[in-house]
């Protein structure tokens, strides 16, 4: 007999799997299946593969045909696909260069929305992995974002004890996850990836050493180092280091039974991918991310989630789901003391307005933009977001016309990722420099194209080349 599907709505990709693996079938077999059942010959397990990956979606056709052979209603296959589609499945979600990470998060992530209780994500954290010995550890020893050499799923062999909670146990070079967060206000990811990926390293260490109770105590943390040490492999433009270090936070996060913190995660990995210019893929896991966190988010937490959902709509061209998540960010109101959780210490209301500010360049509304972005970028104290939102800034001067505005504060903004050491940074003033190209020449433009030539050398290196807009944190 074959089991009956979960209740509740699901998505269709994972749906088809169980439907399939309950059968005992193979992926080469529903092939055979469907092309016996229908009379067409030309189905491949390859077109399976796609389905259940979610990286296309069956038409009318073939949804038919797969309801006869698994034996369900066709209703419950078209209410899958219904919220496929609304979770925004399309083939823009692979990568071009068809990153093996990043594909593996967005399945991730998929396989999160359709079991939100994480019984099928927990992985290596169901149980003690088993040593695998010589496995390579993720990022460079020696500081900098290195190439992607995945920890990833399972902790690694090296046996080594490390501190637990949030900003509480000290790994041997002293540097305690709360100090690293603060480090991350002031320095860029080119300086500070190396102690997020050690960092990550201990904690994977001291997990495999803790006994049951201790593993299970540890997650929070894991999650957390994990989280951070993604956030600072992006910002030193490391796509490929960032989504693994995601990856095994967004695992740990879900197995301590953390919905807030796991959307957190899937909410930087959407900046992550925007910022490498894949804004579908954004959109879908700053959909699910908020999807599945904001049942038990705090109001700033909400209002972050939305705001992801926002920037990846409007760089995405989806001026309407862009203007409904900036609505319902507003509405979420402004972080409160005291109910916001620790590692979302730096959100206040005056980054959720400059938030605001950038997806409105995004959407074209530069002369509602400037006035949010204005208060944040001439603060002091913070040179990488100064940086990062003086770029969005200078961009809205320039839309407007104002190429003198937008030189200077591209000018400052450019001083700021020189202090600030963010490749990502870099990147978003990379953006403006290709719109100033398309203004007329005047003093303003030379003059900053003189800055650029002067601090060249200065500038933190490591960021993507890639052909799209890349905008900042």
């Amino acid at each position: 007999m074959i089991p009956s599907p979960p209740p509740g709505p699901r998505l269709l990709g994972p749906l088809l799997a169980e439907l399939r693996a309950a059968r005992g079938w193979s992926q080469q077999r529903m092939a055979a299946e469907l092309c016996a059942a229908s009379g067409v010959p030309t189905l491949t397990r390859n077109e399976v593969s796609r389905w259940e990956r979610q990286l296309r979606l069956p038409g009318d056709f073939w949804s038919a045909w797969l309801a006869t052979v698994l034996g369900v209603p066709g209703e419950l296959l078209a209410e899958a696909a219904a919220r496929s589609r609304r979770l925004g499945v399309a083939p823009a979600v692979v990568d071009p260069a068809g990153s093996r990470a990043r594909l593996a998060l967005l399945t991730l992530a998929y396989r999160w929305a359709a079991d939100p209780a994480g019984r099928t994500l927990a992985g290596p954290f169901a149980a003690a992995p088993p040593p695998l010995p010589g496995r390579p550890t993720w990022g460079d020893e020696h500081g900098r974002a290195g190439r992607c050499t995945p920890v990833a799923d399972e902790p690694g062999p090296d046996a080594e004890p490390a501190g637990g909670g949030s900003g509480r146990g000290r790994p041997a070079d002293g540097v305690t996850l709360a100090t690293l967060r603060r480090w991350d206000d002031l320095l860029g990811g080119g300086d500070l990836a190396g102690y997020g990926a050690r960092r990550l390293r201990r904690v994977v260490r001291g997990y495999r050493r803790a006994g049951p109770a201790g593993r299970r105590a540890m997650l929070p943390a894991l999650a957390e180092s994990a989280q951070l040490a993604g956030w600072l492999a992006a910002d030193a433009g490391d796509l490929g280091g960032g989504l693994v270090a995601y990856r095994l936070a967004l695992r740990a996060a879900v197995a301590a039974g953390q919905p807030p913190l796991a959307g957190h995660v899937l909410a930087s990995a959407s900046h992550l991918l925007a910022d490498a210019g894949d804004p579908a893929g954004a959109l879908v896991l700053a959909r699910i991310g908020y999807a599945a966190g904001r049942a038990t988010a705090s109001p700033g937490l909400r209002a972050l989630l939305l705001h992801r959902v926002a920037l990846a709509a409007a760089l995405a061209g989806r001026p309407r789901v862009a203007g409904q998540a900036l609505a319902g960010a507003d509405r979420a109101g402004t972080p409160e003391p005291g109910r916001e959780p620790p590692w979302l210490y730096w959100l206040d209301a005056a980054e959720l307005a400059a938030m605001t500010g950038r997806t409105l360049v995004a959407l074209g509304r530069p002369a509602a933009a400037v006035p949010l972005l204005t208060p944040v970028v001439g603060a002091r104290g913070h040179p990488r977001r100064s940086a990062v939102y003086g770029g969005w800034l200078a961009r809205g001067h320039l839309r407007l016309g104002a190429v003198p505005e937008a030189c200077a504060v591209a000018g400052e903004a450019l001083l700021d990722a020189v202090r600030s050491g963010s490749p990502r940074a870099v990147g978003q003033l990379t953006t403006f420099r290709r719109g100033l190209a398309h203004a007329p020449p005047g003093p303003a433009t030379r003059g900053y194209a003189r800055l650029v030539a002067s601090a060249r050398p200065y500038l933190p290196s490591g960021v993507p080349r890639h052909p799209r807009d890349r905008p900042g944190r």
